[in-house]
């Protein structure tokens, strides 16, 4: 795929850049700051695709009696709770014609957010025929257990089910379920996850492959653990997004923030994830890197460092009466993803002296496992991940056991330094583009996509077609 053309050099950025990284420290990695995952940037583009995809579906809501505990048979094991799915029947052929189900597998978020920002499944679903499934993630939206979300955090014997095996697991069941509940035991099953979700699609298809005939995983990095991933990796993209776009970066004070600041760490942690937001979420229309590069570029003449840096603040979020610290994320979504990144999803994330545009601060374990240890009275498991679902010796693994996977990624997403970028095998395949940015495939199609995203897209499509079709002729084989 061609990359965005060159732009013209203004040679002043850089010794602007490199004061702004020699006076400041942005934030310390630790369990509470991993950049956050999900397929969604927060802005009003936001709205605007949710009403573009959600506008002609009609999705009926579901609660199945969920089992607590998957992998005990403890009497508490037993206990069920509301587990919150979706469907829309608007395109399903039915069981009689073996049509697929697509399955949408939530991350961390709500899953109201989910139903009108993805496109993937409602954009497709008349092509196959496919019955569209979205089912909620344990422990967010609707879907926790007994008591809400602040009480099941602070149980420690509770937020224990709080884990991607039990996640996955409840998916299979609802599946299952679903598959029972309208005679579909024929119908070949696809799972769609982004993010962490793309994530829990791959380990999907690779634990229940009776389950699901094959997944699209969007920009999964499935490779960020137990080093196998260079630490600097995350912050190493986001700083080239910029350079490429030669803005100014970073920092501090005099901001019009909402409420007044209790620690300088609070603005700077502001200002590490609006530059790595908008590289992480790098897409058309919008380009954020673009956007907040411009609103530095074109502060009055004369601006300071700190007046520069807000204009690109205030090219971001819009002209407002202020600028909320938390606006990036909710925090129901911030709240559980510190429990999952202190227990088992340990991504250690850290930056070197002198290899990104951020002052350096390495990946340290040991104060890591302390602030989870201060936080939840547990340490994590940063071994855990590649354990049970694997990492290690990715490439020769996969190639003898595993099938049907596409892991897709856009390089301008930081994230996509833990990605699978090349093939593996004939049927796990990396299909990626220069400039896409995080989970950009699965929004819903617009005419004004640019090319490279709507062959993308296609691209998956087909592969995907390819899997149902053999499928197909398999079944027809079997049964002559």
């Amino acid at each position: 795929m061609a990359t965005r053309g060159p732009r013209i050099q203004a040679p002043w950025h850089l010794p602007w850049l490199f004061f702004l990284c020699s006076v400041t420290c942005v934030l310390c990695v630790s369990p509470s700051k991993v950049p956050r995952l999900g397929v969604r940037e927060i802005t009003m583009e936001k709205l605007k695709l949710q009403s573009l995809a959600s506008s002609h579906q009609k999705f009926r809501t579901f609660y199945y009696n969920q089992t607590l505990d998957h992998f005990n048979y403890r009497p508490e094991s037993y206990k069920t709770f509301q587990h919150r799915y979706v469907l829309s029947f608007k395109h399903w052929r039915g069981p009689n014609t073996m049509a697929p189900i697509f399955v949408y597998l939530g991350e961390e978020s709500s899953l109201n957010d989910d139903l009108g920002y993805i496109g993937i499944l409602s954009d497709n679903a008349a092509r196959f025929g496919a019955l569209q499934v979205y089912i909620e993630h344990r422990f967010y939206g609707e879907s926790i257990p007994f008591v809400s979300r602040e009480e099941a955090l602070k149980d420690a014997n509770l937020r224990g089910y709080f884990s991607s095996a039990q996640t996955l697991a409840d998916y299979a069941e609802v599946i299952l379920h679903i598959k029972r509940k309208y005679s579909a035991d024929s119908s070949p099953v696809i799972v769609f996850g982004g993010s962490y979700g793309g994530m829990l699609a791959a380990w999907f298809r690779l634990k229940y492959p009776h389950v699901a005939l094959g997944a699209l995983a969007s920009s999964a990095p499935v490779l960020y653990f137990d080093n196998i991933t260079p630490s600097n990796g995350y912050y190493t993209v986001v700083t080239k997004d910029f350079k490429e776009s030669n803005g100014l970066s970073i920092l501090q004070k005099k901001f019009n923030t909402c409420k007044p600041l209790e620690a300088a760490a609070e603005l700077k942690n502001f200002l590490d994830s609006l530059f790595s937001v908008a590289a992480q979420y790098d897409r058309p229309p919008r380009y954020p890197v673009d956007l907040v590069c411009k609103g530095i570029d074109s502060a009055p003449e004369g601006s300071d460092v700190l007046d520069r840096i807000f204009s690109g603040v205030a090219a971001y979020f819009g002209k407002k009466p202020c600028y909320n610290l938390d606006a990036f994320f909710s925090a129901e979504t911030l709240d559980g993803w510190s429990w999952q990144t202190c227990s088992e999803l340990v991504i250690p994330i850290g930056r070197g002296s002198n290899d990104t545009m951020f002052p350096a601060d390495p990946f340290d374990l040991k104060e890591y496992i302390e602030e989870c240890k201060r936080t939840f009275g547990v340490p994590p498991r940063p071994h855990w991940i590649t354990t049970y679902y694997g990492g290690h010796h990715f490439k020769e693994v996969l190639r003898r056991f595993g099938s049907n996977i596409i892991f897709s990624n856009g390089l301008r997403d930081p994230y996509s330094s833990g990605g699978v970028l090349e093939n593996i095998s004939d049927s796990i395949l990396a299909v990626y583009t220069t400039k896409g940015a995080h989970c950009m495939d699965l929004l819903p199609a617009t005419i004004g996509d640019p090319e490279w995203v709507v062959l993308q897209r296609n691209i998956e499509i087909e592969i995907i077609n390819g899997w149902i079709l053999k499928y197909y002729q398999d079944l027809l084989e079997n049964s002559i």
